[in-house]
């Protein structure tokens, strides 16, 4: 939680399609603490049960807030079929916590006191850069590592060009 900065300048070691997954909650009447303080309290839950099993695929994730209202998670993920396999898993909590939630909204009983919104991207390799300077690893680097940012060039349009290895090999399949 109080990691030291990493000195100098500093890219994200992210190699292939990042999946990012925003996903938060919006206080429409703050009166209503019984209605949107059970969504928080599942958000923990559920970070802390991928947290518990780094197999599911949560690579790192980072907690904000928009406004007093308004507060949401970034996520990063090895893959979106992980995710798919974690959000549609009968045995976690996100399948129970949304199964609740259709269930109350058909019933009538969602009175607009919360609101909920997520959206997700897969960011093909070459779509992507990031730079760090004196910073912990943070963000898209907290989920995938940190490299100097020399490993992938100093200006955003050679990182932008960076290819890994398996891209490499994969473009090299394509073409020959």
């Amino acid at each position: 939680m109080f990691a030291k900065p990493v000195s100098g300048r500093t890219t994200a070691d992210a190699e292939g399609d990042v999946v990012v997954l925003l996903i938060g909650m919006r206080v429409n009447h703050f009166w209503a603490v019984h209605q949107w303080l059970p969504v928080m309290l599942a958000m923990f839950r559920m970070l802390g049960e991928l947290a518990r099993d780094r197999d599911r695929g949560l690579l790192g994730h980072v907690m904000l807030t928009a406004s007093p209202r308004t507060y949401y998670v970034v996520q990063y993920w090895e893959s979106k079929e992980k995710l798919y396999a974690y959000a549609h898993s009968p045995e976690m909590l996100h399948h129970r916590a949304w199964g609740i939630f259709n269930r109350t909204e058909r019933a009538g009983k969602a009175r607009g006191h919360v609101g909920l919104w997520h959206e997700t991207y897969v960011v093909p390799e070459g779509s992507y850069e990031s730079i760090y300077f004196d910073m912990p690893a943070f963000g898209l680097a907290g989920a995938h590592g940190q490299v100097p940012l020399e490993r992938r060039g100093r200006y955003a349009k050679d990182r932008f060009a960076y290819r890994s290895g398996a891209a490499e090999r994969e473009a090299a399949e394509k073409a020959g």
